[in-house]
């Protein structure tokens, strides 16, 4: 009897010690992340920019293993310019495409996610038009069409806050980071009801801020604020009996354990009652990934992490369920008749010239005319995954035009990328980077695989071979990826576009990734 206690504490010593989670849990660019909990579930909401379909949503069961449930915006109305209308800029169109006829760097900033009266909403900015909500019952189906709260140029970060009398409020910063203004709102979220309010302002305590969260805990008024910037900035908590304030503050979260800027998300408590704040931190060309920290609650204040520093492993969350095979989605064969949750567009695509259907396994794209890529419609990327990810993907080219450009990008400034340029009818293989083209070799064959093998230290080494097997030919130098690309990391990317009048078209047959 003796031999099997000591036997039954070995076994639990070894399967019932604490499970543990290591950060980053996304290592993957979901920017400005806010988080909810609805019953057994958390989901999680980022910011998209001008990538379509707009503000994924991501699930969890345990707050560490996500996966990508939909998208709240199918497609970007806000401006014509979502649609790439010409005319495009013509100067500095590689580092800086802005102006009329391009959107990158606008289209949706730092959403919240919120739960009321059994419906979710989700509430975001653009910088140029306005504040926005869309609502539904089902967060991974369809939500209703944008409605807008409030008009105009320069707002940013909203949060809705309904208060346990009834009464709404929506909070917000504004381009260039504060003050934090409050409007009352009608109850169904649609309407506010005055010009607002400042309620937070102070250029020197609280430097640059922006983001701001607001919950209600123990009869005081919360508001959680990134400050400082987003490569360097700490997390603050205001609190007052008051929505309106005063407020006094605290430095929840500092930078630590090599986090410069351990900032900006949102808080949850699990059923059980521990707190939690999933939050960024910038890393260059991967974007800004999402850490989890601890929160305790010492004299209705927050501490999160260690004391205020960032940890970088824990004991893992106590929830109801665990989240067993969720992942962030990323291979596709094209196989399905739709596209993949983990699939955007560079802007709102033109859905004439692509098709799931046309040859079916195969994504199939139409080349638009375009001087460069970033200028070029029908881009279809996906979020980098690091620490390091090998992506490959295989393209047949019978269908391509003179003047046509088709391949694998790390879509970003500078747009480094491999792939065919066909002139005179031969195909040749290229690299090229910050609009540099270099030209390879001729081939023959009618597909190629392209690859390329992107290393922690955030560079990117591309290669091409005939066929799957290889072997595989290295195709330019290793190339340093931009550190930030219009508020965004660097993005795995299938392209085509034709620089002449007649078009073309390329087959991708599957696109992989490994890490």
């Amino acid at each position: 009897m003796r031999k099997l206690v000591v036997a039954l504490l070995l076994v639990c010593a070894g399967s019932c010690a604490a499970a543990e989670y290591t950060n980053p849990v996304i290592y993957a660019d979901y920017s400005d992340p806010d988080a909810i909990r609805v019953g057994n579930d958390y989901y999680m909401v980022a910011s998209s920019f001008h990538f379509s379909p707009g503000i994924p949503v991501l699930t969890s069961k345990d707050l560490v293993h996500w996966k990508i449930a939909g998208h709240v915006l199918p497609r970007l109305g806000f401006h014509p310019s979502y649609d790439m209308q010409p005319p495009f800029p013509l100067t500095d169109a590689v580092s800086k495409p802005v102006g009329d006829g391009l959107r990158y760097a606008g289209g949706v900033w730092a959403p919240s996610i919120r739960f009321h009266d059994h419906r979710f909403y989700v509430y975001w900015a653009t910088p140029g038009e306005g504040i926005f909500m869309s609502s539904t019952t089902d967060p991974a189906g369809a939500w209703t069409e944008p409605v807008m709260v409030l008009a105009g140029a320069g707002y940013e970060d909203p949060c809705p806050f309904w208060d346990d009398d009834g009464k709404a409020y929506l909070i917000h910063s504004r381009v260039g980071a504060g003050p934090g203004i409050l409007h009352a709102m009608s109850p169904d979220g649609k309407t506010v009801y005055d010009g607002g309010k400042t309620i937070i302002e102070d250029k020197v305590n609280l430097p640059i801020f922006e983001g701001p969260k607001v919950y209600k805990r123990n009869g005081y008024y919360y508001i959680f604020a990134p400050i400082g910037g987003v490569e360097t900035g700490p997390q603050a908590v205001l609190r007052s009996r008051s929505i309106d304030g005063p407020y006094e503050t605290h430095l929840a979260l500092k930078p630590g354990n090599g986090l410069k800027g351990p900032h900006q998300g949102g808080y949850v408590e699990t059923p059980s009652g521990q707190g939690w704040f999933i939050h960024f931190n910038s890393t260059g060309a991967f974007g800004r990934i999402a850490h989890l920290q601890p929160v305790v609650w010492k004299d209705d204040w927050p501490i999160m992490g260690d004391d205020t520093v960032p940890v970088l492993k824990h004991e893992a969350p106590d929830t109801a369920e665990k989240s067993p095979g969720y992942r962030l989605q990323d291979s596709d064969e094209f196989s399905s008749p739709q596209l993949g949750l983990q699939w955007s567009w560079n802007h709102n695509p033109d859905n004439a010239r692509w098709s799931l259907s046309k040859r079916p396994g195969f994504m199939r794209i139409e080349a638009s005319k375009s001087a460069y890529l970033v200028g070029a419609r029908n881009t279809l990327t996906q979020i980098l995954q690091g620490p390091q990810s090998e992506i490959t993907t295989r393209m047949e080219l019978g269908g391509m035009a003179d003047t046509q450009r088709a391949g694998l990008s790390l879509f970003g400034v500078k747009v480094p990328w491999v792939g065919v340029v066909r002139e005179a009818g031969v195909n040749y293989v290229t690299y090229s980077n910050a609009g540099e083209e270099t030209r390879i070799g001729k081939i023959g064959t009618g597909a190629v695989v392209l690859r390329a093998q992107v290393k922690e230290d955030q560079t990117v080494q591309f290669s091409y071979a005939l066929n799957e097997k290889g072997p595989y030919t290295n195709v330019g130098p290793v190339t340093q990826l931009a550190k930030f690309s219009w508020w965004k990391g660097s993005r795995p990317a299938v392209f085509t576009y034709v620089k002449g009048d007649q078009a073309g078209y390329i087959d991708v047959d599957w696109f992989r990734v490994a890490h």
